[in-house]
């Protein structure tokens, strides 16, 4: 099943990329690069075969949004939310939820959301925050319990997907208990939320991540897990959800770029000179290399979750494909030439989603950080001037 995935993933491409340009040039979402995601049954992608789904590990995950990325980074980009949701639940093994004291009653929960995912439903991420990005810690959206279930209010900014999900995963913290941070899995029904149009951006112009408001009561049992203050925890055990997610989108776009210049620079009778076949080399190159620690990354998370060589190489995995795009995308434009920098031109989109790989969190400095306190010794979660969650 999650071979059909990637071949699926493979295929629907070209259809996304012949999308691309307009809805980057309108900032508007792709929907109906959704609706082929639907059909073809991507959003079950990480749900267990047993619920609906295709049983996906990390790694199947990686070649599926690499191949969404080489059509378009946005709508990868809003599908490894999804997947992220999906992934980290599906992950929650009976041995793990008896360790954080899930009940049976949450488990079933869990189960009727993720066959939800398999049957067609997506799920947005509301985690990031005006002031806090996507720090946990440092959230100011809150929560308090009610009669039957939770009362959620604050403001959620870069919600992917905002406005055209079927739910959103969203962070908070106990008003009774500031440490204490909580998931929950609001549906997009209820009154009480509210999108606000404010995503005008350099690049991945096409992922409707507008700010979110929440003024909200949700059920008992959207809060994932049925346990509050899960989310510092899962943060910590599955890293690869927040980091290296994202590292294979950002080496779908940097092949895209290649890709691109490849197609401008044969069809303008240029690929004898060799100052641009060096480029295409080098830039193939670097691709490759980035492919392959997030394969390293993948294929360890699948083996070894959270295991401490395992987190080192989710970051490196995210570090080398944001900075990898970036690079490869200039270096790409550069070798196309003045042509390729005009509004509709791949190249020239191509370049400014790339130029996004290394800010999305874990950013490339944050990354490099992490990685770097980890050679020194130290304990890269917890020693910084900052906390890393």
């Amino acid at each position: 099943m999650a071979v059909e995935a990637v071949e699926a993933a493979r295929r629907l491409a070209p259809r996304l990329a012949a999308r691309a340009a307009r809805h980057d040039r309108d900032g508007t979402f792709p929907t109906e690069d959704f609706a082929d995601l639907r059909e073809a049954g991507l959003f079950g992608l990480m749900v267990p075969s047993e619920l609906g789904g295709s049983g996906a590990r990390f790694a199947e995950y990686t070649a599926v949004a690499g191949e969404l990325a080489r059509g378009n980074g946005a709508t990868a980009l809003v599908f490894n939310m999804h997947a992220s949701v999906t992934g980290a639940l599906g992950a929650v093994t009976e041995e793990l939820a008896d360790a954080l004291g899930v009940s049976d009653e949450a488990l079933v929960a869990r189960d009727r959301l993720l066959a939800e995912a398999a049957a067609g439903s997506w799920y947005a991420v509301a985690m990031s925050e005006r002031g806090a990005g996507a720090r946990l810690s440092q959230l100011t959206t809150v929560y308090h319990r009610v009669d039957g279930g939770y009362h959620i209010k604050g403001a959620k900014t870069f919600c992917s997907g905002a406005g055209h999900a079927d739910a959103y995963l969203v962070a908070a913290r106990s008003a009774a208990d500031q440490s204490v941070v909580s998931q929950f899995l609001v549906p997009a029904s209820p009154d009480g939320l509210r999108v606000e149009p404010t995503w005008d951006s350099l690049g991945m112009r096409a992922t409707a991540s507008h700010d979110l408001h929440l003024d909200v009561t949700v059920p008992a049992d959207r809060l994932l897990g049925g346990v509050e203050g899960l989310a510092l925890v899962i943060a910590q055990l599955m890293p690869h959800w927040l980091v290296a997610s994202y590292a294979a989108v950002y080496v779908g776009v940097a092949r895209a770029a290649v890709d691109a210049a490849v197609e401008h620079l044969t069809a303008r009778g240029l690929t004898s000179l060799p100052a641009v076949r060096a480029r295409i080399g080098r830039a193939d190159a670097a691709v490759a290399a980035a492919q392959l620690a997030v394969a390293e990354a993948a294929r360890r998370v699948d083996e070894a979750p959270g295991d401490a060589e395992t987190n080192r190489w989710v970051w490196r995995a995210k570090l080398l494909a944001g900075t990898t795009a970036a690079e490869v995308a200039a270096s790409m434009l550069e070798a196309a030439g003045t042509s390729a920098t005009r509004r509709g031109h791949p190249l020239e989109r191509l370049y400014r989603d790339a130029r996004c790989g290394s800010l999305h969190p874990a950013t490339s400095d944050v990354c490099a950080d992490w990685l770097g306190v980890a050679a020194l010794g130290g304990d890269p979660d917890r020693d910084g001037s900052t906390p890393r969650w």
